[in-house]
């Protein structure tokens, strides 16, 4: 069985591919490729394992050998499904693997929020500890989690995890109703849920009920300096509403770690927003990082593999 990995540079040069290598008879390796590479290299590939490569009609209609293709990723938007189904190709992807390195993450951005760690840093880079009239810094009022209301928007194994780590720094957890579902879910709207909310998290996908979940409507109905944070998808937040509320005081703080476009080569107003002294943090879609999790990726790419090799 010969596979190609038509986008090995997604992972990292510090991950190791043997375990993938142990279940195939050969494996290609390439480190990018654009669509157009992706048809040429797959001639004659039994197994396509990709991330971010769209595989789409034209091209999978061209590969007459392939017959499975692993996602080195959970979503499977870059495969034109419908076709792969059509033409017999078996499509597998991978879950859960970055649960510990995307809740550390999470709670990475919520505590630098509570402690207005951007605008801290801000001072002391620009000479205020040292102009300061006391030992200390005081001017932006920090947020104590112990105590405090955390709503979590999915309550999937990484919502899970999110509210076991915010439970062991004392805080309440909610988790608001599926969006979208509110009139059978037994849990609360998170309409119903957001006034009372200190910091809202979320961790549930991106459809047609949960974009622009978090909008001008929902922001207004926060308590003064409630937190926000998004390491879901970019689009559940209408970002240039959260920026206003969070230029204009409503919002106390806002971190995300998506953008709807990545990457963002054109920018992005909360990129050009981190010059604006602003309790806000954009990091680059690197929650999932840690070397751990993308070696479970390489594990869990293998047990596809394993269970495709046995039906």
């Amino acid at each position: 069985m010969n596979a190609v990995i038509l986008d090995a540079a997604s992972l990292g040069p510090d991950i190791d591919l043997a375990p993938i290598r142990e279940r195939v008879d050969s494996l290609a390796v390439h480190q990018q490729s654009s669509t157009p590479e992706a048809g040429e290299r797959l001639q004659g590939a039994r197994v396509a394992i990709v991330n971010k490569v769209v595989l789409d009609a034209p091209t999978l209609e061209a590969l007459p050998d392939l017959k499975l293709i692993c996602v080195l990723a959970t979503g499977t938007n870059n495969i034109d499904m419908v076709a792969a189904e059509r033409l017999g190709i078996v499509v597998k992807n991978v879950s859960a693997y970055g649960t510990p390195s995307v809740a550390q993450h999470t709670l990475m951005l919520m505590l630098t929020l509570a402690n207005r760690l951007p605008l801290y840093q801000r001072d002391v880079a620009e000479g205020r500890w040292g102009q300061s009239d006391f030992f200390c810094l005081m001017n932006h009022g920090t947020l104590q989690l112990e105590g405090k209301h955390l709503v979590i928007v999915g309550q999937g194994v990484l919502g899970s995890r999110v509210a076991q780590l915010a439970e062991a720094f004392g805080m309440r957890v909610t988790f608001a109703a599926r969006p979208g579902n509110e009139a059978d879910d037994s849990r609360p709207s998170l309409a119903e849920l957001a006034p009372a909310a200190h910091i809202i998290s979320l961790h549930c996908p991106l459809s047609d009920a949960t974009r622009h979940l978090i909008n001008a409507d929902l922001l207004a109905s926060l308590r003064p300096g409630a937190l926000l944070i998004n390491c879901a998808r970019g689009g559940i937040i209408d970002e240039n509403a959260a920026l206003a509320a969070l230029r204009s005081g409503g919002l106390g703080g806002l971190g995300v770690d998506v953008l709807p476009e990545e990457p963002p080569r054109d920018g992005h107003p909360l990129i050009d927003a981190l010059a604006e002294p602003l309790n806000l943090v954009v990091t680059p879609h690197n929650a999932w990082i840690t070397p751990e999790a993308r070696q479970k990726i390489v594990a869990l790419t293998a047990d596809n593999l394993r269970d495709w090799q046995a039906e």
